[in-house]
């Protein structure tokens, strides 16, 4: 079995004394989805205070992200509603988030791209948003297991986003703006194949 992420273990202890309350996962989902708007209208200024502000944010509703899903698990207020209605969330402050940054540093007179910064944040924002709508697809048909992410060492692939305050302190927001619009969308083609194949494995496991 692979081991459960650190941030995930902490949230549901975290949340255990909501087990039994009037506090549901839902609840959970709208304050995680509040923070990470804030954070996303942190970065609109572009400044090096308001961009660190919005980096500390970003790391508490991307920490908070986990906790709607932990009370789900141990209070069995488990829903398809709800599963629908945090993974919307991820996708509306991704986006939301990368477009802001983009418009950030295209504030900043001394940042000049030949593409405007606010594209690449687009780019970038709806590629990561096409990647949680492929896992949520691969789950439904193989399962959740079909659909983890690789982790080493309790430490995800979207756990890089914790670093993001080493980002802004670095003065480094462009950088990892341009690097995030190449990347995601190649991480998103691997996602897609990976995702036009899941009925050729779940045919062949049926096969044997």
């Amino acid at each position: 079995m692979a081991q459960r992420p650190w941030d995930a273990r902490l949230a549901r202890h975290l949340v255990a004394p909501l087990k039994d309350s009037w506090v549901t996962p839902n609840h959970l989902t709208t304050v995680r989805l509040g923070v990470g708007l804030a954070a996303a209208a942190a970065f609109l200024p572009g400044t090096y205070v308001w961009s660190n502000l919005a980096a500390l944010l970003l790391v508490l509703s991307n920490f908070l992200d986990h906790t709607d899903g932990e009370l789900a698990r141990i209070s069995g207020k488990s829903s398809r509603i709800g599963h629908v209605y945090d993974l919307a969330s991820d996708a509306v402050v991704t986006i939301l988030l990368f477009i802001a940054i983009g418009i950030g540093v295209g504030d900043n007179p001394a940042n000049s791209l030949q593409i405007p910064p606010a594209v690449l944040g687009l780019l970038a924002g709806c590629a990561i948003a096409l990647i949680f709508f492929l896992r949520m697809r691969i789950e439904d048909m193989a399962g959740k297991a079909a659909s983890r992410q690789g982790s080493l060492g309790g430490f995800e692939t979207e756990d890089v986003l914790y670093l993001l305050p080493l980002v802004t302190l670095g003065d480094a927001v462009l950088p990892f703006l341009v690097a995030a619009a190449l990347c995601a969308p190649l991480f998103a083609v691997w996602v897609v194949i990976d995702y036009r194949r899941v009925p050729r494995r779940q045919a062949a496991r049926v096969a044997h």
